[in-house]
């Protein structure tokens, strides 16, 4: 509609409501005002960056956290995996890859089964909760780690339940971008937090977790574990005080379009 293209994406919704019909799903009417909007083929850079650094400078401050958290605390562990069952557990190489099955199974279920829940309860509660789950697990798992009370199998089933509720945290974060922004810049405003949160988390992580691993002291690859923890809490808290509520909000109401007309 924004590109001029009204008869277009009157035709798109329409087929989706048919299809919904025919699976014997019933419509509730349309609520709320209709909106105006200025037809536009781009958004100027300008815009993009008053919006993100001004009018949502605060959203923007919650999206970085939560994606700069969970690219630390994601590929920090997931990347020195196998280093951590090869030096510390004595796993041969070639069997390191039954162990990222259990890991994989925690990465599915996770936002498969708590996915709904960001509805029911919402967003702002769940977001804290799965951030704030995983960081205090792995600061557990960490010091059991540590102190040498896990064997292989119960450091992996460890890491299974830790990444079930990480990875619905992660998916959160994303999704939390996307509903919280105009809609003109959502795909924008993920690929600048992605970029930013990979290069502060995603590089630094695995580097410094490579690092201590290498020294060959669990106490040091403890050190890492507590900063991810660290750094997920940290990001719980901020969802928790900072986070917009956008469950069961249409997404012009959490964030006016750009180029919405003005009211009459």
């Amino acid at each position: 509609m924004i590109h001029g293209q009204a008869a277009q994406a009157k035709k798109i919704v329409e087929q989706i409501e048919a299809d919904l019909q025919r699976q014997g799903h019933v419509l509730p009417p349309v609520q709320g005002k209709p909106l105006r909007l200025h037809v536009r083929d781009h958004t100027p850079l300008g815009e993009v960056a008053r919006t993100l650094l001004v009018t949502f400078r605060q959203r923007s401050l919650v999206g970085l956290t939560l994606l700069t958290a969970q690219a630390f605390f994601y590929n920090a562990i997931f990347f020195t995996y196998a280093l951590v069952l090869t030096d510390f557990y004595g796993v041969p190489s070639e069997r390191v890859g039954w162990y990222v099955l259990p890991l994989a199974l925690g990465n599915f279920c996770g936002p498969l089964l708590l996915g709904r829940l960001f509805d029911v309860v919402g967003r702002r509660v769940m977001i804290s909760l799965t951030y704030g789950v995983s960081g205090v697990l792995l600061a557990i798992s960490g010091y059991m780690f540590e102190q040498g009370l896990l064997d292989v199998t119960q450091q992996a089933i460890a890491w299974m339940v830790i990444f079930f509720f990480a990875s619905a945290a992660a998916s959160s974060a994303y999704l939390t971008v996307a509903e919280t922004f105009p809609l003109e810049i959502r795909a924008l405003a993920i690929a600048v937090f992605y970029a930013f949160g990979t290069g502060l988390g995603g590089m630094i992580g695995p580097t410094l977790f490579g690092e201590l691993i290498e020294t060959g002291e669990r106490s040091n690859v403890l050190i890492g574990y507590l900063i991810g923890a660290g750094l997920m809490m940290f990001a719980a808290l901020v969802q928790s005080i900072w986070g917009a509520a956008a469950e069961r909000k249409s997404l012009e109401e959490v964030a006016r379009p750009l180029s919405q007309a003005g009211e009459r």
